[in-house]
C-alpha cells in the first residue's frame, strides 16, 4: 500500500483590486515543468516556512498576535504563521508588499530608487540569499495583517505527489504597486473578474484545480472588493475540506463532504 502523505500546512490569498467594471482578482500561471499542478491558473501562496512562526515575524506583526490569529483558524497556536506566510508568498511570487511603518501607516513604494531596491530584495528573497522577515527588519518595515480575511480550508485528497493543509485568505492589492510574475514558480499574471475567469475556464483557457473554481465561484456574485470583505466577516465556522478523487465509469470524479458518494 502506498504511503498516505501527510499534508504540509500553506496559505494562499486571493487578492483583490477595484475597477470601474467590476473588481479583479489576481491569478498566476505555474510553470509547465512544476510538479504540482503545472500549468494551472493559482493564487499566490504556497508552504508555511519557519521563519514565519518565528518571534522575528510576531515581533513585526500588526493587527494581530498569534493567539488571534489562532483562534481565528482554530488551532492552538501557529496560526500567525499562516498570515505572514501570505504575505510573503504575495511578495515572492506576485512582487507585492503589504507592509505598514511602525505607526500602521501602509508603505509607499512610489521612489524609483525604492522601487529598484524592494526589486533587489525580492530577488534577493526568491534565490535564499535572504529571508523575507529579515528584509522587512532591514528596510524598517512591518508585516500588515489588518487586511487580510480568513474564507476557505483545503486539504489537498490523498493521491497526488504533494499534499497542503491550506488556508486561505482574501486581502487587497496594495495601491501604487504593479504585480508581475517570478518568472520561477510562476510564468504568466493576470487580473481578471471572478467570473470572467470561470468562463474563461469552462471554454477551456485557464485551467484550474477544484479548490480554486470553488473558490472564485464563492466570490464571483459580488461586485465590488468592499462586498467580499463584508461577505468574509460573516463566516464564522469554516469547515475542513478534504475531496476525494474517485474513478466512476472509466472517469475521475471529485466529492467534498456532503456530496452523495463522499463516504463511499
Amino acid at each position: 500500500m502506498a504511503e498516505i502523505l501527510t499534508p504540509k500546512p500553506a496559505a494562499t490569498v486571493l487578492t483583490l483590486r477595484d475597477d470601474p467594471a467590476g473588481y479583479e482578482i489576481l491569478m498566476l500561471r505555474r510553470n509547465l515543468n512544476s510538479d504540482f499542478v503545472g500549468g494551472a491558473y493559482v493564487f499566490p501562496g504556497g508552504g508555511v516556512d519557519l521563519d514565519d512562526a518565528g518571534p522575528s515575524a510576531q515581533a513585526l506583526a500588526i493587527g494581530l498576535t498569534d493567539e488571534q490569529a489562532s483562534a481565528q483558524l482554530n488551532l492552538e497556536s501557529g496560526g500567525l504563521a499562516y498570515y505572514v506566510a501570505c504575505l510573503r508568498e504575495l511578495f515572492e511570487e506576485a512582487g507585492l508588499l503589504v507592509a505598514c511603518d511602525e505607526h500602521g501607516d501602509p508603505v509607499r513604494l512610489g521612489e524609483p530608487d525604492v522601487i529598484a531596491r524592494i526589486a533587489e530584495h525580492r530577488r534577493m528573497v526568491n534565490s535564499r540569499e535572504m529571508g523575507f522577515v529579515e528584509m522587512m527588519e532591514r528596510e524598517g518595515f512591518f508585516l500588515d495583517l489588518r487586511g487580510l480575511a480568513y474564507v476557505a480550508h483545503w486539504v489537498t485528497p490523498v493521491g497526488p505527489p504533494r499534499r497542503y493543509d491550506t488556508r486561505f485568505f482574501v486581502a487587497l492589492a496594495p495601491r501604487g504597486q504593479i504585480a508581475a510574475h517570478d518568472a520561477g514558480e510562476t510564468v504568466a499574471d493576470t487580473w481578471v473578474r471572478p467570473a470572467n475567469a470561470l468562463d474563461r475556464h469552462r471554454r477551456g483557457e485557464l485551467e484550474m484545480i477544484f479548490p480554486t473554481i470553488r473558490n472564485l465561484e464563492a466570490i464571483a456574485g459580488f461586485t465590488t472588493t468592499g462586498e467580499v470583505f463584508e461577505w468574509a466577516a460573516t463566516l464564522t465556522s469554516i469547515p475542513r475540506i478534504e475531496p476525494r478523487i474517485v474513478m466512476n465509469d472509466g472517469e475521475v470524479a471529485i466529492f467534498i463532504p456532503g456530496d452523495p458518494g463522499y463516504e463511499g
